[in-house]
């Protein structure tokens, strides 16, 4: 088995998070990439991988080896790419993952722009729940909130979110502003019962977490559906920043308890393969990067 090859199976188990998946996407036996990957320890005489009954993490020698693996194939394929004029003109499929609640007023308009101006391109935007697994799921681009899960991922920051609570201003004006967040025993709460939304608010209180368990007048399936019921003045209502953006912006909504509601979280971009990814993928992540950056959704 050539060094290159041994790179480039290492590299794909460490971006899929498991030899099968790293099999699929290669299109070999798992037992192939397996016998590469022993193959390759024992060259270096170091271990890449930690084995779990989860999956594969990178080691602190794996971690440091992949800098160079990568480096190295982004040359080649850079190299090979230019040579067959691959960079000429983006085209072909594109799959996007978005968190479930990505108001369509943030992205919506930059997908059409792009669309207008890469017009050999057709988008396949999906939900993703939690941290999207790019070669797994076949995703292209994923928009990704919190920290990176895996280091083998490349990623183009846009700027900052926050959980916030916030209420209509007629509910306020009829309940009262809560001052800290033992003040929510008294209010009443729109919440969604949503995969990843938690029915215990969790408040930032000098170096402790603080715990509420809300008051529910409202259970709704969806995020969107708890804040809409919220600007209706049923209750408060605790989601990310960038989910009503376009609520507290225009006075629908007003936020309360903000020096209580954690610390801020990145959003990025995320994507596999860097300089050599496929020419719609970078020119995407060039088009939208600048633009989310300067939208208020990521200002978080």
């Amino acid at each position: 088995m050539g060094r290159y090859r041994e790179m480039q199976t290492f590299v794909a188990v460490a971006q899929a998070g498991s030899l099968a998946a790293a099999a699929r996407y290669l299109e070999v036996s798992p037992a192939t990439v397996m016998r590469t990957i022993a193959s390759l320890e024992a060259r270096l005489h170091n271990t890449l991988l930690n084995r779990t009954p989860r999956g594969v993490t990178l080691s602190p020698a794996g971690e440091q080896f992949i800098q160079s693996c990568r480096q190295i194939l982004e040359r080649t394929e850079l190299a090979d790419r230019s040579a067959a004029g691959l960079h000429a003109r983006p085209d072909g499929k594109l799959t996007i993952a978005l968190p479930l609640q990505m108001d369509s007023e943030v992205f919506t308009p930059i997908i059409l722009s792009y669309l207008a101006a890469y017009p050999d391109v057709y988008l396949a935007v999906q939900a993703s729940r939690g941290a999207p697994k790019l070669l797994e799921d076949g995703i292209d681009i994923a928009l990704a909130i919190g920290q990176l899960p895996h280091s083998s991922e490349f990623a183009a920051s846009l700027g900052m979110v926050r959980p916030i609570v916030c209420g209509s201003p007629d509910y306020l004006a009829a309940w009262g502003r809560p001052e800290t967040p033992e003040d929510l025993k008294a209010h009443r709460a729109v919440v969604s019962s949503s995969p990843g939304y938690e029915t215990d608010w969790r408040f930032l209180c000098g170096h402790s977490i603080r715990q509420i368990k809300p008051t529910p007048v409202l259970t709704c399936t969806t995020p969107r559906a708890a804040i809409r019921a919220a600007t209706l003045g049923v209750g408060l209502t605790r989601c990310m920043s960038h989910e009503v953006y376009d609520e507290l912006a225009g006075g629908a909504l007003v936020p309360v308890l903000e020096k209580f509601t954690g610390l801020s979280m990145p959003a990025q971009l995320i994507y596999r393969h860097g300089r050599r990814a496929e020419a719609r993928v970078r020119s995407f992540i060039d088009f939208a990067s600048p633009l989310l950056r300067s939208h208020p959704a990521f200002m978080g």
